[in-house]
């Protein structure tokens, strides 16, 4: 197979820009806090939404 070679995976593998630790620690902060905002918008949706469905006598 003329494509696959071990030299050019390895050139390849040599492009990749891995993050920093402090990189990586800051994005997963965000991506904690963003779901976490998601998790939340979604509750009070649900709470509106049984509170207006009670209201109106259909749960």
């Amino acid at each position: 197979m003329k494509w696959f070679n071990f030299s050019a995976i390895w050139k390849e593998i040599s492009k990749i820009r891995w993050p920093k630790r402090s990189d990586l620690f800051s994005n997963s902060v965000q991506v904690l806090i963003f779901t976490g905002f998601f998790a939340l918008f979604f509750a009070v949706c649900l709470v509106a939404v049984s509170a207006i469905l009670n209201a109106l006598g259909v749960l």
